[in-house]
């Protein structure tokens, strides 16, 4: 098309060429004394090559009048390219931890981008990566007064305030990121944290609610939180002298967090204390479907403290029948027998509690100290994804813990008066393995009783009552088995295998 038109063009201009030279005419013109006598076609060529002039002074005047701007525009574009180049350069530096070079590159980005968002961010983070925690947070200050990097730098002094132990600070910046952006996991995660770790309990309910709105915490894990934080509400009221209070939110933390004893101990011991003895029971015996545990077994006993031995016998029996495979259910049993006197059932009952599964294996945490490969025992947790060693499976089990090897001493003075056979069960006492405890799945921190706060890393809610990984003369134990540890790494790449239980 742009050829045609060409074409079209010159044709034209022939045409005319062609017309004027057959139609020369005669133009006249006289203008203050002065004549001009010429061609018309004459005419036309000079009125074309004196627009042409025009023109081309035009275009030269107007190159000369921008020549000012198209240089700084030039110069700026420079700049702008430079400047980015040192933000690139400056960002490599960080990932490589140079901080020299980082804060190096960070200062010609600043001079030569004028301090764009991307320019405070490298700065604050080289800060950072040289231990300047005062320029760091300078930075990460001037940070809050764009809203394109407000959020980022709510992050930057956020973790500032909790390096420095600063919880109110750091408390008020999570507040502030939360309020910007509410579907941010790190930034309700942290409020979340903060408030359960102050013992905010309110404040954290309401927190754990907004998590759960915008999908940050799963249904599940949040109906647990909420039970724990319940009650620790308990607690609070209960110290307050709020008796019915601390009895509601115990009761309806116990529903929540049913594989916890502590609300359903305290629920039971309140309704004790108030003489209503049979509801303490029912607390207790509802409990024990879901969560057997010596601390309920020993309220119990407390409930029926005024039966004779052989009535408390049915009333653990009655208790035991709400969950007759648990271990705990035959160690009480057991011990309301040795107290009867009824040395066989007793014994029973202990070799069954000794049969039994204990509670579940502690799992290892995802960091621990020295971690192993294990290789598990069908049906037992998955132990064995986060470690880096090789384990072989024993092939005998080892034994008893140490309550039960306790219990069978006991029974075998009482029953037979055969010290020897008692020395025997208290020398097995001091090998087994120990008894179920609270172990944090965070840390593998250990604890007696249980706390919504690991004693040992502050983790939230992760204290669960279970056998401890223990490492013995015969090797590591778990769930109440043997393996083997081995020095020598396994290949990263090899799958766990599955080991079967003796």
């Amino acid at each position: 098309m742009r050829t045609i038109g060409t074409l079209v063009l010159i044709a034209a201009f022939v045409a005319a060429g062609v017309f004027f030279a057959d139609n020369p005419g005669r133009v006249e013109i006289v203008w203050q004394g002065w004549r001009i006598d010429t061609s018309v076609g004459i005419l036309v060529a000079a009125a074309v090559v004196a627009a042409a002039v025009m023109m081309l002074l035009f275009w030269l005047l107007s190159r000369i009048m921008a020549s000012p701007r198209a240089y700084l525009r030039r110069r700026r574009e420079r700049r702008r390219r430079a400047g980015y180049r040192a933000l690139t350069q400056g960002m490599v530096a960080v990932a490589a931890g140079d901080p020299q070079e980082a804060r190096r590159h960070a200062r010609r980005a600043e001079v030569l981008l004028a301090e764009p968002p991307l320019t405070l961010l490298l700065s604050a983070q080289a800060a950072q990566l040289g231990g300047d925690e005062t320029a760091a947070k300078k930075f990460f200050t001037q940070m809050l007064d764009r809203p394109e990097t407000e959020f980022l730098g709510l992050r930057g002094l956020l973790n500032q305030a909790l390096h420095e132990g600063d919880h109110a600070t750091a408390r008020s910046l999570a507040d502030r990121a939360v309020t910007l952006s509410p579907k941010t996991r790190w930034a309700v995660l942290s409020l979340f944290e903060l408030e359960v770790r102050d013992g905010r309990w309110e404040a954290a309910r309401d927190a754990l609610v907004q998590a759960v709105k915008h999908r940050v915490i799963a249904p599940a894990a949040a109906r647990h939180h909420r039970g724990a934080i319940l009650y620790e509400m308990s607690l609070a009221a209960l110290t307050r002298g709020e008796r019915q209070r601390a009895l509601a939110l115990a009761a309806e933390a116990q529903a929540l967090a049913p594989d916890l004893a502590p609300p359903a101990v305290s629920r039971a011991r309140l309704l004790l204390e108030d003489h209503r003895t049979r509801r303490a029971a029912k607390a207790v015996e509802r409990a024990w479907q879901t969560a057997p545990h010596p601390q309920l077994a020993q309220l119990y006993g407390a409930i029926w403290k005024g039966d004779a031995p052989l009535a408390r016998i049915a009333r653990f029996e009655r208790l035991a029948a709400r969950y007759p495979a648990a271990r705990e259910s035959h160690i009480a049993l057991a011990e309301a027998a040795l107290a009867a006197q009824l040395w066989g059932e007793a014994r029973r009952h202990l070799e069954r509690a000794i049969a039994a599964d204990p509670p579940p294996a502690a799992p290892i945490p995802a960091n621990p100290a020295s971690a192993v490969s294990i290789l598990v025992p069908e049906g037992s947790a998955q132990l064995a994804a986060s470690a880096s060693g090789a384990v072989g499976l024993g092939k005998h089990s080892v034994g008893p813990s140490v309550q039960l090897c306790l219990m069978m001493a006991r029974l075998e003075e009482a029953e037979h008066d055969d010290l020897a056979r008692m020395r025997e069960w208290l020398d097995r006492a001091a090998r087994a393995v120990p008894d179920p405890r609270y172990v944090c799945a965070s840390c593998g921190g250990e604890s007696a009783d249980w706390h919504s706060l690991c004693p040992r890393c502050n983790a939230f809610d992760t204290l669960a009552w279970r056998t401890p990984v223990w490492a013995g003369p015969e090797g590591l134990a778990i769930d109440g088995r043997a393996v083997r540890a081995v020095a020598e790494p396994a290949p990263a790449e090899l799958p766990v295998a599955e080991a079967r239980g003796a």
